[in-house]
């Protein structure tokens, strides 16, 4: 999908998804220049290549600015025209060169999310070593793994995803995993290719298909001019919801984690350390209300903006690693420029979330609020992402959103996901030098405004606010108008942003699934 600058929401409204410290950076350390060893000792024994490099380009720049010469030795002075061109070719391969070395050296000796923290190895090894089924978790803890698929043409469920999903099965242990598949309008294809993979599942399951799912069966709004029309958030959150359904029918089932899969590809190994490895603590056990990876739709573009916030709520900025702003203090962007496995944030999707899964269960007996399930905003143009919403309703109410320290949420960038097998196969090396983006990344958040005002954003739950929202009446010309109201301001303004999308029932071969609803002026 292309990027467009309308807001930078927009750029992860896709159907297959949630269909959305302060970073400096030190010329003086990063440029080349300045970190090359001057030591001959060094350079001739250590790094010899790279001091080749250096003294071919230092030599060549020198040579270029010799003004008592011809930039080319023993030929005649060429006019003034073409001693620009070859200045100025001659400055570009020495900052191609200059460039070149930069990502060798980056990707050689500071990459990225590449070295694994010491328990992740541990964990790693020690699954490799074994072949038993359930090697991969080492408390047997009990896990159910939802999933809402669209899947036309049977690709998911027979190609890599259903073959990472038997895996991912086999590593957790058929005996402590519930598997739950919801599935909907896919089509015969579709159907075929999930009953086949039905019939490889090891562990306990619920496969449900859909042929269609009737979106008259789905709560609507009133739009101005007076027709009713499902929120398309209303729907992902209902689609969502349906492959939990064994949580609320079998309440007697206990589970100590939920992963939620969306069509993504990924490494079983790397869901694993999701699950078990993320913000561990001194003995090795994980800690968090909600641990997510971090999914790509190519291999620098990161893809669910529209579902992340940082952890003072800010919007994301512009869809390259380090993702985040330096807005407010800036500390989940600290937190990826320093390597964490445990980036504290509001919210985050990925592609594949694990969550502690006490927040979707009942308890018995009751001593806490009913079991989170997804769902949509109620104001009619302000828009959020269900797989915001959720985060909002698993952590405690913040009082002072400026000053959170830490949410229990939090985004692991050592797990990577994507959405087609060759994204995939470049996250190992692109991950290498994307330590060099910061700068660039830091410079366009600020020339675009990233991130955009959100006046939601720092609401405190509970607190009267006036705000001016859409109110249906289908008296009134346009079904509707803007007023000032009083409002009680809820757990996850930081969530939304002003805008309405609804589902097209009747599709065309080629339409889209919903469209944008222009808000009144």
């Amino acid at each position: 999908m292309t990027a467009r600058l309308l807001h930078p929401d927009e750029w992860e409204l896709a159907s297959r998804s949630s269909v959305d410290s302060q970073g400096t950076f030190n010329l003086d350390e990063d440029d080349f220049e300045s970190q090359i060893p001057t030591s001959a000792k060094f350079g001739q024994r250590r790094l010899p290549w790279l001091s080749r490099i250096y003294t071919a380009a230092s030599a060549g720049y020198r040579r270029l600015n010799n003004k008592s010469r011809p930039a080319l030795a023993g030929t005649p002075r060429p006019s003034c025209s073409r001693r620009f061109i070859i200045r100025r070719f001659c400055y570009i391969h020495v900052l191609a060169g200059i460039i070149f070395t930069l990502v060798l050296l980056t990707s050689m000796f500071f990459p990225s999310y590449t070295h694994l923290p010491a328990h992740y190895s541990a964990f790693r090894e020690s699954v490799l070593e074994s072949s038993y089924p359930g090697r991969g978790n080492p408390r047997q803890e009990k896990v159910f793994i939802a999933a809402s698929l669209y899947d036309s043409g049977g690709k998911l469920a027979q190609g890599q995803w259903g073959t990472q999903l038997l895996q991912l099965i086999d590593l957790l242990g058929p005996d402590n995993v519930f598997l739950s598949i919801y599935e909907n309008d896919s089509g015969e294809e579709g159907e075929r290719a999930l009953r086949a993979l039905e019939e490889q599942v090891p562990c306990q399951k619920s496969i449900v298909i859909d042929k269609h799912l009737d979106p008259k069966s789905i709560p609507t709004v009133t739009i101005p001019g007076g027709s009713k029309r499902v929120k398309r958030i209303e729907y992902l959150a209902q689609v969502r919801n349906r492959a939990l359904q064994p949580l609320t029918d079998h309440p007697d089932m206990k589970f100590d984690k939920l992963l939620y899969l969306n069509d993504i590809l990924f490494h079983p190994m790397e869901t694993l350390h999701l699950l078990f490895s993320t913000n561990a603590n001194a003995d090795g056990v994980a800690q968090y209300r909600a641990a997510c990876a971090v999914d790509f739709d190519n291999p620098i573009k990161f893809y669910d903006t529209y579902a992340t916030r940082d952890l003072e709520g800010y919007s994301m900025g512009l869809p390259f690693y380090p993702w985040f702003t330096t807005s407010g203090k800036g500390e989940s962007r600290s937190d990826v420029l320093a390597g964490k496995d445990a980036v504290r944030v509001r919210s985050c999707w990925g592609g594949m979330v694990a969550f502690d899964a006490k927040y979707f269960q009942a308890s018995v007996p009751p001593t806490s609020p009913n079991p989170v399930r997804f769902r949509a905003g109620k104001d009619l143009f302000w828009e959020a992402s269900e797989c915001c919403l959720i985060h909002a309703d698993i952590q405690d109410r913040q009082t002072k959103p400026d000053e959170i320290t830490d949410t229990g949420i939090y985004m692991n960038p050592f797990v990577r996901t994507a959405y087609d097998h060759r994204t995939l196969s470049w996250l190992g090396i692109t991950r290498r030098f994307e330590g060099l983006y910061s700068f660039l990344h830091n410079l366009g958040n600020h020339l675009v405004g990233l991130p955009w005002h959100n006046p939601r954003r720092a609401e405190i739950p509970g607190q009267t606010v006036q705000e001016k929202v859409w109110v249906s009446d289908g008296t009134k010309e346009g079904g509707g108008s803007f007023q000032v109201v009083d409002r009680i301001a809820g757990n996850d303004g930081y969530c939304g942003r002003r805008g309405l999308q609804v589902i097209v029932e009747d599709r065309k071969p080629g339409q889209k699934g919903f469209e944008n609803i222009p808000v009144p002026s």
